[in-house]
């Protein structure tokens, strides 16, 4: 690994922007096994669909789980993980609304996003308690290619993110070369796209190509239609080329559904003509070190956190293995 400083940036538009110097990230996918109050029919399951899980999470009370620093006492050895987080820096930006702050987005904060070595919020509207950046852009997901292009110059509010596995997935990306990575769907675009709600990662280079022509809408929409595949066209006018993300194993590491999803099936219709890696389900083709979920709600994503950072068997150590390069394929 170079010694080089290497930064990272990580957005989530309705999802999530991440990008090696800026991450990109979209949707998350929602469960195939129900879940109280939450709608898992394939309408809401549809490429770009949040309006209903956002109503669903609004009737429940704001949950409160205090994981904080682990507390129990466990011996993980966590010194490759620190090591990457000075040399790989994330840097996240998270689409959020005002109606969702106290519902979703101060879970995002609370678990996961505290670990990115800077997290933004983007809204329509600025809070300076929370704090969130208003846009100036209305709320709707008709509206979300503006927020994207605006927060350039998104993460979903419930997506998911294991962020020392982007890292370390980052860590041997080179960031001069024009390239973003995330979850490829096969359609629309000559080149495919990547969903939103998986989240998309984004070279210095591709950023800095977004940065400095992506103003232009004869180069790059700039609001209005499917904020992915519009970003996904972007992209390709840009000369920012899809890549591979899989594991050395050929194993998915960015989703645009959860966890069961992708485990046990269950998908809608659409996603068997969009996935470009075959809609494959089960554990055999989900990698160790998956980066992303979609359409995770507040109590699910208090769950990942959980089961990831504090349950562990007796008697088998954890956080000791070493980063092996046969892992990665690039």
């Amino acid at each position: 690994m170079a010694q080089a400083v290497r930064y990272f940036g990580f957005g989530l538009v309705i999802g999530m922007t991440i990008a090696f110097l800026c991450l990109s990230f979209s949707h998350l996918a929602i469960p195939s096994t129900p879940v109280e109050g939450v709608d898992t029919s394939e309408e809401r399951l549809s490429p770009g669909s949040h309006e209903l899980l956002d109503r669903d999470v609004a009737k429940d009370p704001v949950l409160h789980l205090d994981l904080g620093e682990d507390k129990h006492h466990h011996h993980d050895d966590d010194s490759l993980a620190r090591k990457l987080k000075d040399q790989v820096r994330v840097l996240v930006w998270v689409m959020t609304s005002p109606q969702n702050l106290e519902k979703k987005a101060t879970i995002v904060r609370d678990t996961w996003g505290r670990r990115c070595n800077k997290i933004l919020f983007f809204s329509s509207e600025n809070n300076k308690s929370f704090p969130t950046i208003g846009l100036d852009v209305p709320e709707g997901r008709e509206h979300l290619t503006a927020k994207t292009m605006k927060g350039f110059r998104y993460a979903d509010d419930d997506t998911y993110v294991i962020v020392e596995n982007l890292r370390y997935f980052l860590s041997e990306q080179n960031t001069s070369s024009p390239i973003y990575f995330g979850h490829h769907f096969k359609t629309i675009v000559k080149q495919g796209y990547y969903s939103g709600g998986g989240g998309y990662v984004l070279s210095r280079e591709a950023l800095r190509r977004l940065a400095t022509k992506g103003s232009n809408p004869n180069v790059c929409r700039q609001d209005g239609g499917a904020e992915d595949a519009e970003l996904g066209h972007c992209m390709e006018r840009l000369g920012v080329r899809t890549a591979n993300s899989t594991d050395a194993l050929g194993r998915s590491r960015f989703h645009c559904f959860d966890p069961e999803t992708h485990l046990f099936g269950g998908y809608p219709d659409w996603y068997y003509n969009y996935d470009a890696n075959g809609a494959k389900k089960g554990p055999e083709h989900i990698s160790d070190y998956a980066i992303s979920f979609h359409y995770v709600p507040p109590q699910k994503m208090l769950s990942l956190e959980y089961y990831i950072y504090h349950l562990q068997p007796y008697g088998i150590s954890s956080g000791k293995q070493e980063l092996n390069r046969h892992d990665t394929n690039t």
